[in-house]
């Protein structure tokens, strides 16, 4: 991925070394907390970028082959905030501002750019305490993203996914569920799934998810339309991360079946299709998830 010499965001808050988080006793979103023992995992609402917490729950416990993932580990030393990775993560935001500032100004309306929190461990938010276990997520609370950037090492060895696109692509999908608030699409949808069953509120959240990724692909389409960001390898990459992180693929992982009623961001092969959507085409307008009968 070119990226090297482009803007950098400087709505990037560096909260590495600070130690945990503090805050509340779980993750919440609209006033529900969630919590098992030590590890916070961030449900659905909250936009975990693509883990089923109760998969994320046994991998932490050795399910599914691997070691677990420490639940807080506040680092030692702070980080330098002019790092090549911390200089990546502030040109993706950037260009992520970049897209969307002009995608909303087309249509007559002001994009209002999110802050992107970089911390180690634990860390306080809007929706509660936050950690590295939940993996990048999105608090529409406080209209953050906050990344743990062990995750890519994660995503490496446990799933086999490396290349940077593939980490834009996780910057992306967070800020793609950024967008869906701006829209007030995720208070439709939270609004839909405390009225309807576990089912229904599972389907509801897919929907949310996919498109999440769908937006993603469209603003992987206008980023390399003006600065021609994309690589060979690319967006095989950033497939291989939408496919990896399916929940059928992380059922597999884990126990070993498939239970499709539990799916809360949908399966690898949906996920990888609604990004290529997006990528293919960058329209919004392609990444209505909800007004299909066939995901």
């Amino acid at each position: 991925m070119k990226w090297e010499g482009n803007r950098e965001s400087d709505n990037v808050e560096d909260r590495r070394g600070a130690g945990g988080g503090g805050g509340g006793g779980g993750f919440s979103l609209g006033g529900r907390g969630i919590g098992i023992g030590t590890i916070v995992i961030a449900l659905i609402g909250g936009a975990v970028f693509g883990i089923n917490p109760l998969q994320v729950l046994d991998m932490l416990s050795g399910g599914g082959g691997g070691g677990a993932v420490p639940s807080s580990q506040p680092a030692t030393q702070q980080t330098p905030a002019t790092d090549k990775q911390t200089r990546f993560v502030k040109v993706v935001l950037a260009d992520t501002e970049d897209v969307w500032g002009k995608l909303f100004q087309e249509k007559g309306a002001q994009y209002v750019k999110p802050k992107l929190v970089l911390f180690s461990g634990a860390t306080g938010t809007a929706c509660g305490t936050g950690q590295s276990a939940s993996g990048p997520f999105y608090c529409p609370a406080d209209q953050d993203v906050y990344i743990d950037l062990s995750f890519y090492t994660l995503m490496q060895e446990r799933f086999g996914v490396s290349g940077e696109f593939a980490q834009a692509y996780v910057i992306a999908h967070e800020i793609g569920h950024h967008v869906q608030n701006q829209l007030h699409i995720s208070d439709k949808v939270q609004q839909v799934r405390e009225r309807g069953s576990e089912k229904q509120a599972n389907q509801m959240s897919v929907r949310l998810e996919l498109q999440a990724d769908c937006f993603a692909g469209v603003w992987a389409f206008h980023g390399n339309q003006a600065r021609s960001i994309l690589e060979q390898g690319d967006v095989e990459s950033a497939l291989k991360a939408a496919t990896a992180i399916g929940d059928d693929a992380l059922q597999r992982q884990s126990q070993g079946r498939v239970v499709p009623d539990s799916f809360t961001h949908g399966t690898s092969e949906q996920r990888a299709r609604w990004f290529s959507k997006g990528l293919q085409g960058g329209q919004m307008e392609q990444c209505n998830t909800f007004d299909t009968r066939s995901l």
